[in-house]
């Protein structure tokens, strides 16, 4: 399975966040126990009232080329794995594989 699938007007991606971390950045892919991939993602804000969150729709966003209200966290809000959805044309897609190295 891969990191991101298309949804309705975009696509969704799944991220695996470590709040409070030394820098921003995307690290890569990674894959857990039952095989299902994410997209590793470090935020400097720490994991309360939503910063770490806010931070990683920032960084998805930039890295995307799109306006942050394009990115936004949809489920896992309080967890390390997250399903962030895209809100863009099909076009994102190339975006998302240059970023994940994977096509859905």
């Amino acid at each position: 399975m891969t990191a991101w699938r298309w949804a309705a007007g975009g696509a969704e991606l799944r991220v695996r966040a470590q709040p409070g971390a030394s820098r921003d950045a995307i690290e890569g892919i990674g894959e857990d126990a039952a095989g299902q991939h994410f997209l590793k993602v470090r935020v400097r804000a720490v994991a309360e009232k939503g910063k770490a969150n806010a931070a990683i729709e920032q960084l998805l966003a930039k890295a995307l080329g799109l306006p942050k209200a394009a990115v936004s966290v949809e489920k896992g809000e309080t967890q390390r794995i997250k399903t962030v959805r895209i809100s863009a044309d099909p076009s994102i897609g190339v975006a998302l594989e240059a970023l994940t190295g994977r096509r859905p």
